[in-house]
């Protein structure tokens, strides 16, 4: 089987690109009615050939751009190059999770050896924008590619993934969030209180990736449906909590509570309640404004916390055998910048939220932070 209609890759290359608009088209098409959402992944219309009619490959040469905004005032060029090296991420990022698709299904493409050429562009068309411009060649289908990057999505039982630059639907004049989609299947966010949508920006937060601002007295998000966290779980997040007794992530229903945030100094801190019993623990340093990767783990009546930032990596955990380990979190919402919609409102921003209804292995949680670690540049 060969892929001999441009919609199949075409369809492939829009469904891989979930940080803002994508166009197929040409580059003075670029925000013509001036409503584009960036960053803006274009694919110029390619040239294809079959270069050998028997053997049933198709070849495509492609010339894609991708733009994001760059302020006027923004006139550092230190800011200016971190702005194109984060396109340039999403670009690699949006390639790899694109050959990826190809791998191991019926039908399949590689890149021709030594295709790929990346030009960086600012000032073009009808903005102020900073372009990267990449040009390669596809082929179909000898398989020759093996992508080696680790996503949230290769390892199993994942129930929610949640992205700052990527399936956020906001209000470009004000930035306020609406709705939030979820990256492993069905598990949304929305907020249609006015007053309780945080903003979204898509630049500007750690490594200048896009990041959601809350700010601490009414901005919160939560899920469309119950949470579907069950007995045991692993969850990550990537975010920066400027105030004390705040909470980034929080579930809350009769007693029974999953929170990580920052107790009343100022350390970071885990916490599962069944309802009578707790398992607690927290670090050791006072972690106020620091932007974080942060772990919770819990299997049976075990919880483990793994903290990094820029000046610490920290560990810890807590046994309490009075804890009933048969307890699920899936009776109500799950939230994003407060325990439970309206209590320990956060201060600050997130970036990254991922959660498994399993304990994952330690080699498994290294992948997980790696690839964090790997966006972001916590550490």
């Amino acid at each position: 089987m060969a892929i001999t209609r441009l919609t199949d890759i075409i369809t492939v290359f829009d469904s891989k690109w979930t940080y803002g608009d994508v166009k197929f088209g040409y580059d003075g098409e670029v925000n013509q009615d001036h409503d584009t959402q960036y960053p803006l992944m274009l694919v110029n219309p390619p040239e294809s050939t079959i270069p050998i009619i028997y053997d049933g490959r198709e070849e495509y040469s492609f010339e894609i751009n991708f733009y994001n905004l760059y302020s006027q005032a923004a006139k550092d060029v230190v800011t200016l190059q971190k702005r194109w090296d984060n396109l340039q991420d999403l670009s690699n990022e949006w390639l790899d999770m694109v050959l990826k698709n190809y791998q191991d299904v019926t039908v399949e493409a590689y890149l021709n050896d030594e295709s790929i050429e990346i030009e960086r562009v600012k000032d073009t068309n009808n903005d102020k924008l900073v372009q990267i411009k990449l040009t390669f060649t596809m082929s179909a289908f000898t398989k020759c590619f093996r992508p080696v990057s680790n996503y949230p999505t290769d390892f199993s039982n994942l129930e929610v993934w949640l992205r700052a630059d990527s399936g956020v639907t906001f209000d470009i004049p004000t930035k306020k969030v609406s709705a939030w989609s979820d990256n492993s299947g069905s598990n949304n966010m929305a907020q249609a209180t006015t007053t309780k949508q945080p903003l979204r920006y898509g630049y500007g937060g750690e490594n200048d990736k896009a990041y959601f601002d809350f700010n601490g007295t009414s901005n919160t998000i939560s899920s469309v449906g119950d949470s579907p966290i069950e007995t045991d779980f692993t969850i990550f997040e990537v975010s920066k909590i400027d105030a004390v007794s705040d909470t980034v992530f929080g579930y809350s229903n009769s007693g029974k509570i999953i929170s990580i945030g920052l107790n009343s100094s100022g350390n970071y801190t885990v916490i599962v309640n069944d309802g009578e019993a707790q398992l607690r623990t927290n670090t050791s340093v006072v972690n106020t404004g620091a932007y974080h990767i942060g772990m919770l783990s819990k299997e049976l009546n075990v919880v483990n916390l793994r903290y990094y930032d820029d000046s610490n990596t920290l560990t810890g955990s807590n046994t309490n055998i009075a804890y009933n380990d048969s307890i699920t979190f899936n009776e109500t919402t799950l939230n994003v910048g407060s325990l439970d919609g309206t209590t320990e409102l956060l201060d600050g921003s997130v970036q990254e939220l991922i959660i498994y209804n399993r304990k994952l292995s330690d080699s498994e949680i290294d992948k997980v932070v790696g690839y964090l670690n790997l966006k972001y540049k916590i550490y």
